[in-house]
Formats: C-alpha cells, sequence, structure tokens
C-alpha cells in the first residue's frame, strides 16, 4: 500500500502555510511554534533546526522528542474526518498539528488550544 504523499511532504514547506493561516487571523509567529513545541517535545531550537534540514513529515514525527500525553485528548473534525477516529497513527499526529492550527486560526484560547 502506497504511503500517503503528506507523509514524503516536507514540514518546512508546510510550516510556513501554518505561520499563514494563524498570521491572516491575527495571531502570531510564536504561538503556532508553542502549538508544535507542546505536540512533539522539540525545543524551539531543535524545531528550527527540523525546518532547516527540511525533513519530510514522516521524520519529524518519528523524531519527535516526547510526543504530548495529553494529544488524545484533541478531538474534532479536519478535512471532514474526526481527528480521533483515525486509525493509522502518523496521519492522526500530522491531523492532531492541523486541529491545533485550526483552533488558533479561529481564536481559541492558548489554555484550551494546549489542553490544559
Amino acid at each position: 500500500m502506497d504511503k500517503p504523499k503528506i507523509y514524503q511532504m516536507s514540514f518546512a514547506s508546510v510550516y510556513p502555510l501554518y505561520v499563514a493561516k494563524a498570521e491572516r487571523k491575527k495571531r502570531q509567529k510564536a504561538e503556532v511554534d508553542q502549538i508544535i513545541t507542546w505536540l512533539t517535545g522539540y525545543s524551539e531550537t531543535k524545531l528550527a533546526e527540523q525546518i532547516a534540514k527540511e525533513v519530510d513529515f514522516e521524520t519529524f514525527f518519528k523524531e519527535a522528542p516526547k510526543m504530548q500525553p495529553n494529544r488524545s485528548l484533541i478531538k474534532g473534525v479536519v478535512c471532514g474526518v474526526r481527528v480521533e477516529e483515525i486509525k493509522e497513527p502518523l496521519m492522526q499526529e500530522i491531523r492532531y498539528l492541523d486541529k491545533l492550527i485550526d483552533e488558533l486560526a479561529k481564536g481559541k484560547a492558548m489554555e484550551k488550544i494546549l489542553r490544559k
């Protein structure tokens, strides 16, 4: 079975789209970075390194230092699919990130986005 194209896409190519989506809604790049570091456990420095190395999504999540244990609390629909019902682990991680960025763009408070 072929892997979805997103797995081979460079995280660095999608990252600016996350930032642009947030900024269009008057949110900040720092908030996008905070979400990514919360979800993956990357430090700001390590996140910048992963972007500079242009790793693909599969590598980005595989090398994540510590995936957030509370990520299972992320619920909702992204691209017409409920994130909590996605069976493929890597696709679910990618959609968790998409969902968090969507919540940021919709003006949700960071405390709620980060499931505190």
